[in-house]
């Protein structure tokens, strides 16, 4: 089905959808159409299962908001008929949200060990560690969910233990790829199991749901292997002053990477930020970074000369509270950068950061700081496939069916193209809350459902459409203004009224802003002169 076939016709598709009978169903809630925020369903013989739980987070447009989740109101009402959540890797837009949504889904998690470690510490935030129970699978490993039988296959990606879900069904079997690339030089974690995905396609693979982002990206998205070497050119140009590097904290090959660049260089590697410290003893506990020079802290950075350290520092999409934001800002309380300093973006810029990434870099460049980005140098790989790498899966796992999800609408409509170009039966361009029957007969949206966006409000979970949410919004840039008056018992005022609006009145022009002023006081005073007796007298 394409683009304008599901527009044509998804007004006409009937809300909500019965238990699944026997047929396999797809769902997504969550991260088609979208980059970040992933919730997949999968339904049959009248049960379902989770694959993914993430987030995503506020951007320019939304700076009341910080993290965003779906909206799980289609499955919560039918907790009942879930068999679990199965997460795929330990990005925050897989697994983000399991902590606050959890509460509402209470059903077993499925992870492998990197993954669930990850998890735990995130759990423990939020008191759950206890209660929601974690089964860790072995990578390669198999087990049961409801009507399906689950296997992993070992994917790579930038981060340990990225996995494929295999779902084996009575109607067909699915590929879920979650996020991949191919890459023959990880540095961390092992290679892309050729081998299972070959024989799975020999078998006779239904559908494959497969990752988007890099759709757009001709060839490959190239090897940390390669990347490495790149890094430690690049530092060895700077002989005097400190280098900082952004990257992703969950990226644990980049911070292997960056810790032996380091040492080539005569440089010791710190990390500056709580959530690199939180995937780095993760990361240790699985058994992985345990070949490199150990970390400093922020602490360590103090007692040595410039030319020594090598910061890696969370906060490389510009975020406000992050490390190199406060650094910038001259807000950190134990690190500085100055003249003479390098600061290096190794990371990719998210859709819809690039804003804050470039009031970061001004900000860096203001501080007389050489600011480097992939533009200058090759300083980073992209943890997702690009077109040559999408074409070689399509012809290991020979899929009869492709659904491209983990994109915008954009992305979803380029590779549903490149798998029509690559001879795939079909290929369905899905959004979320439309239900894809996978199985019997050819692919087909069945049906529509509830999908919406969820925001974390103190410790409650509120729409992100709801009229509290809109009122907030309208506040935030339209202000607000307070009158108060003081009533006798017979209804008249018995002082002026009192007007208050932080952030309309300028202190420039005052003879303006007191004309102003005067004429909000006397349509204050009338509203209450033309006020009934009983009306005056009610405080509600």
């Amino acid at each position: 089905m394409s683009r304008s076939e599901l527009a044509t016709d998804k007004a006409l598709l009937p809300e909500g959808t019965p238990v699944p009978g026997e047929e396999l169903l797809f769902l997504p809630l969550g991260g088609s159409g979208e980059i970040g925020m992933n919730l997949n369903l999968y339904g049959s013989e009248g049960e379902w299962i989770i694959v993914d739980l993430g987030v995503t987070f506020g951007d320019d447009t939304m700076p009341w908001v910080d993290i965003i989740t779906p909206d799980p109101a289609f499955i919560e009402d039918k907790r009942e008929r879930l068999a679990g959540i199965v997460l795929t890797h330990a990005h925050e837009d897989h697994i983000g949200a399991v902590p606050y949504l959890w509460r509402r889904l209470r059903c077993p998690i499925y992870a492998t060990s990197f993954t669930a470690s990850i998890l735990r510490r995130k759990l423990r935030e939020t008191g759950l560690e206890k209660e929601a129970v974690i089964t860790e699978i072995p990578l390669s490993g198999s087990f049961m969910a409801g009507p399906f039988t689950i296997d992993l296959i070992t994917l790579t990606h930038s981060i340990p233990e990225p996995n494929a879900v295999v779902i084996r069904s009575a109607h067909g079997t699915v590929l879920h790829t979650g996020d991949w690339k191919l890459d023959p030089d990880p540095l961390v974690g092992e290679v892309t199991n050729e081998a299972a995905l070959r024989e799975l396609g020999e078998d006779g693979v239904l559908a494959m749901v497969c990752d988007s982002t890099n759709v757009f990206t001709e060839g490959a998205s190239g090897s940390e292997g390669d990347l490495r070497e790149s890094l430690d050119e690049l530092v060895g140009r700077y002989e005097s002053g400190r280098v900082a590097v952004g990257c992703f904290a969950s990226n644990i090959a980049r911070l292997e990477t960056l810790a032996l660049v380091a040492a080539d260089n005569g440089r010791h590697a710190a990390l500056i930020g709580r959530s690199l410290w939180s995937f780095y003893e993760s990361a240790k506990e699985n058994g992985y970074l345990t070949d490199i020079p150990e970390f400093l802290t922020e602490y360590d950075v103090e007692r040595l000369p410039r030319k020594k350290v090598l910061l890696i520092c969370t906060g490389s999409q510009g975020e406000p509270r992050a490390a190199f934001a406060r650094i910038a800002s001259g807000d950190h309380p134990r690190v500085e950068l100055e003249k003479g300093d390098v600061a290096i973006f190794s990371s990719r810029i998210i859709p819809g950061n690039e804003k804050s990434i470039a009031r970061l870099q001004n900000r860096l460049v203001a501080l007389g700081v050489e600011v480097v980005t992939e533009k200058d140098h090759f300083i980073h790989v992209s943890g997702h496939p690009g077109r040559d790498e999408l074409t070689q899966m399509y012809q290991w796992v020979n899929p009869q069916v492709v659904v491209p999800v983990h994109g915008e609408t954009r992305h979803l409509h380029e590779h549903a193209k490149l798998a029509r170009s690559c001879q795939i039966p079909q290929a369905v361009e899905i959004e979320n809350g439309l239900v894809l029957r996978l199985a019997p007969g050819d692919a087909e949206v069945v049906g529509r459902v509830h999908s919406g966006r969820l925001t974390l409000d103190g410790n409650r979970m509120v729409p992100l459409n709801s009229s509290m949410m809109a009122t907030r919004k309208r506040m935030m840039f339209n202000g607000s203004l307070a009158v108060s008056v003081v009533i006798g018992d017979d209804g008249e005022l018995l002082s002026d009224p009192v007007i208050s609006g932080p952030g309309h009145f300028a202190t420039e022009g005052e003879e303006r802003e007191e004309a102003f002023l005067a004429r909000l006081r006397a349509a204050a005073t009338v509203a209450v002169e033309t006020l009934s007796r009983s009306s005056s007298r009610d405080d509600a």
